[in-house]
């Protein structure tokens, strides 16, 4: 059996007398696209906050790719492949599109240079960069200024900046929020294009997109998990319906 890339065991952490995380166990598969989902306020980012090294564990210990990266620091796991969406780079608005995943990867790199615009000349960050703007549907808007993309094209730049990061795992903290039905429907594509080839861990309020990406699902309610499985089998779970009553349609 293929060992997991991320393993999450007995997670805490406390506020005072406040438990965001209590006693959290998880595993995320090679190659798996796992879901977290939860109540507002359950600690779902704050978990996230945890596994990048945002966020001091008071317990427990977070394995990744093999190795416990839990007294790590937010740039040597990213240096291993741990990569959150949406919060590592902000999209640069004066910068055209390709250019923003060009200084990415630039960045990741590690290269010297006195100005960012510079790695917009550099012809092998354009073909890393191009290649991940194919993957996210963005290639047509490489030249554009990037202040010119909606919210949703923003959002996909910002997984094209992920991607030239090389990363082992994907961290997707609401990668959905605000966006209309159509680009909703336009990530969940990009991320189904993407599914298989990276593991992923989804933070997501929108259980229609839920429901059609993940492989396995846990759920999230007062800092613990209440419930993790199939989809289908958190759909059919009584104590995940109480969770979410009047809250989330799982229809």
């Amino acid at each position: 059996m293929t060992a997991p890339i991320l393993s999450l065991n007995n997670l805490h952490k406390a506020y005072g007398a406040l438990k965001v995380t209590d006693g959290v166990s998880l595993d995320v598969g090679a190659g798996e696209l796992h879901a977290i989902i939860g109540p507002n306020g359950a600690g779902k980012t704050t978990l996230i906050s945890e596994i990048t090294g945002e966020v001091a564990l008071d317990a427990g210990t977070v394995t990744f790719d093999g190795t416990d990266v839990t007294a790590l620091p937010v740039h040597a796991r990213a240096l291993k492949g741990l990569t959150r969406s949406f919060q590592i780079t902000q999209v640069l608005p004066g910068f055209t599109v390709l250019e923003n995943v060009a200084t990415a990867a630039q960045a990741h790199d590690g290269s010297s240079f006195h100005f960012f615009r510079s790695a917009g000349a550099d012809r092998r960050l354009n073909d890393t960069a191009m290649a991940a703007l194919g993957e996210v549907g963005l290639a047509a808007r490489a030249i554009l200024p990037a202040a010119s993309l909606s919210h949703g094209e923003k959002r996909q730049l910002e997984i094209a900046m992920a991607l030239v990061s090389q990363p082992k795992l994907l961290l997707l903290d609401e990668p959905m929020a605000g966006m209309g039905r159509e680009e909703t429907e336009r990530m969940v594509a990009v991320l189904m294009a993407l599914k298989g080839r990276y593991p992923m861990v989804l933070v997501e309020h929108d259980m229609h997109a839920v429901f059609r990406l993940a492989d396995r699902i846990s759920v999230l309610v007062y800092g613990q998990v209440i419930a993790s499985g199939s989809p289908e089998a958190v759909r059919a779970d009584p104590a995940v319906r109480e969770a979410y009553l009047g809250e989330e349609e799982f229809g």
